[in-house]
């Protein structure tokens, strides 16, 4: 008989256990600092920060929303860029999304790309409409310029191939939209896309850095093997979490803010993404 109750209280311990474990993993901010070197960045934006928010998925997690206006606070970014998913087709929640913004808008200006679970939802306009009204800068295919000192880089975005389309080839339509947004190549280039797996396609495209999401960090992340499934990329996916370089081309891939269709993360907290860019001199 206490052996029974010994083996009970040893089991209720441990789902206690990881009950703060899944409580801390799903609700902690962690903030991934990268610094990305080029000679293509002009001297007025050495140590311009740009902020990432990626699969917001209509987080209702208050401690997270908080510590993520906390930190940009903090961060004070020059841009504040969002990679899509920003609501979930789930359980779309266009107002919350909306409320959110109006919270990290006067931090910085505020830049927006569509994911695939915008393009699931039949009132996307009403999102775009928010946006538009609270002063975000909703990029369709298309390119803007920032300015410091009369230097400039170029901001483009890219909607995702979904958007419209829900059965294309997504390789096809995504270089198709790079080159419509029509950018001048010899400024230093930083493409809003929610899509990793694609990071061939930018790199054919001469992108300096890409800023991308979707994976949600492989949803559960093994120690030295990374994460184990993400969308589009099947199990331990190539692009989960981090910094990735091909040829001339970096790209940083977030692991994202909230959850979807699996319902927690593990070893794989949400993450707010602050790149740092640094003039390379030869």
């Amino acid at each position: 008989m206490k052996k029974i109750i010994k083996t009970i209280l040893i089991i209720l311990v441990l789902g206690i256990l990881c009950g703060f474990y899944l409580h801390y993993e799903n609700t902690t901010l962690c903030i991934s600092e990268y610094e990305i070197k080029s000679n293509k960045i002009p001297k007025s934006f050495d140590g311009f920060k740009i902020a990432q928010i990626s699969d917001f998925h209509n987080t209702d997690c208050d401690k997270l929303k908080n510590s993520l206006v906390q930190n940009l606070k903090v961060q004070k970014p020059g841009i504040i860029v969002i990679t899509g998913d920003f609501i979930d087709s789930r359980r779309t929640d266009i107002d919350g999304a909306i409320k959110f913004i109006k919270r990290i808008n006067n931090i910085a200006p505020v830049y927006y790309v569509s994911g695939n679970h915008e393009a699931r939802i039949n009132n996307y306009i009403d999102l775009q409409n928010g946006f538009w009204q609270n002063n975000v800068k909703v990029l369709y295919n298309q390119t803007e310029i920032i300015f410091k000192n009369r230097e400039k880089i170029n901001i483009v975005g890219i909607d995702d191939p979904t958007i419209n389309k829900p059965k294309t080839d997504e390789e096809k339509t995504v270089k198709t939209a790079i080159e419509k947004a029509s950018f001048d190549k010899q400024n230093f280039t930083v493409l809003l896309s929610h899509r990793p797996e694609l990071f061939d396609i930018y790199a054919q495209e001469e992108i300096d850095l890409a800023f991308t999401g979707h994976a949600h960090g492989g949803q559960i992340r093994i120690p030295f093997l990374g994460g184990v499934i993400a969308p589009a990329q099947g199990f331990f996916p190539k692009y989960s979490s981090g910094v990735y370089q091909k040829d001339g081309s970096k790209m940083i891939v977030s692991r994202g803010i909230g959850n979807s269709f699996f319902p927690f993360r593990i070893n794989n907290r949400p993450e707010l993404i602050i790149a740092t860019l640094k003039t390379k001199h030869a």
